[in-house]
């Protein structure tokens, strides 16, 4: 396994994160995988001896059982590893059990050391934006928790880059701890993320943490053209197939994956993952697995590296819409970078 800072910050993480989203089995935020304690221990454990130190789950995974499970799977190991949870998600049918408050993060916070069977939590991170409650809120009780020797550092997830740039600079104008990364879907078909997102990463120092990098395990090849792929999987279930792309144009991506894999002799799960590992803001690539041999073959992932020939390749098959105002200043851009350019 290799490491690498998250961000800016002084905190070392594996190149790859092991997220439990796969454990529990109830609510609306359950895994097709929905594992139990000793199918959750096994991965877990896996993923620990091949040099995984970094854990992430969110409290309304499962309502919380996501959290308990991955709990007991990390005990004697807790001192070892970063462990990452989530808040913002409803929790129950109370009105003031969801969102950014101070009410519902003290509370949530509280239950997922509960939970997790912790005193504190490496990385916290905001599930998501929330559009009721102020940052200057959010953002001074996440300091508090900070300061009072509960939470390590802050990360968030799921935010557009204005809603990111503006919490950092309120942060900033306050004397907050600031988030040190974000959590965003990021993979071969879905590169939309460094349209802003990934530049304002790279200039502000944040580590940028992919989650779905399989694009719910469309990239792993088990989807066949034209066939729903394996009953147990999670595109093949309608309510859990939430992520929704071109699928011709994800064919197109996946050829080329395969192509290479092939060549390299890898699966097609590990160039997928190998290529967000290329790219400069990535700190660490999520995996969610819900078998052992699937955490065996990810693990492999940071054993090799896609060629500089390998990465255009890619580039070119899953370039992203060229949407406004990136094609504008991809031009005006110009007259400043070419030096010899001339009246």
């Amino acid at each position: 396994m290799k490491y690498r800072y998250l961000g800016k910050s002084g905190l070392i993480v594996s190149e790859l994160c092991f997220g439990a989203m796969s454990f529990g089995s109830q609510g609306s935020w359950k895994s097709v995988g929905a594992l139990e304690q000793n199918a959750a221990q096994r991965v877990v454990d896996i993923a620990f001896e091949g040099g995984i130190n970094f854990f992430d789950t969110a409290d309304v995974y499962s309502y919380g059982q996501s959290e308990e499970i991955l709990g007991k799977a990390l005990k004697g190991k807790r001192s070892q590893v970063v462990l990452a949870t989530k808040v913002r998600g409803r929790m129950s049918p109370e009105v003031n059990d969801a969102g950014l408050s101070r009410r519902h993060i003290i509370q949530s916070f509280e239950n997922s050391l509960r939970r997790l069977g912790t005193d504190w939590i490496d990385l916290y991170i905001v599930h998501s934006f929330d559009f009721r409650t102020p940052l200057e809120e959010t953002l001074s009780t996440l300091n508090d928790l900070v300061h009072q020797g509960k939470v390590r550092y802050l990360g968030c997830s799921n935010f557009f880059a204005w809603q990111l740039m503006k919490a950092l600079a309120i942060s900033e104008k306050h004397d907050f701890e600031k988030f040190v990364s974000l959590q965003a879907y990021y993979s071969l078909i879905a590169r939309d993320v460094e349209i802003e997102l990934v530049p304002l990463c790279e200039d502000q120092g944040l580590g940028l943490t992919p989650w779905s990098p399989l694009s719910g395990g469309f990239l792993t090849g088990k989807y066949p053209r034209g066939s729903r792929g394996p009953q147990d999987a999670r595109r093949s279930k309608e309510e859990q197939n939430f992520l929704q792309f071109d699928e011709d144009r994800a064919y197109r991506i996946l050829d080329e994956v395969k192509r290479i894999a092939k060549e390299r002799g890898v699966s097609a799960a590990q160039v997928s993952l190998n290529y967000l590992l290329r790219k400069p803001a990535v700190s660490s690539v999520l995996i969610g697995a819900t078998k052992p041999e699937q955490v065996v073959d990810n693990l492999k992932t940071v054993e090799w590296e896609l060629t500089e020939e390998e990465i255009k390749a890619l580039d070119s098959v899953s370039e992203p819409p060229r949407v406004y105002p990136k094609w504008m200043l991809d031009v005006t851009r110009l007259d400043r970078e070419n030096l010899q350019a001339k009246l």
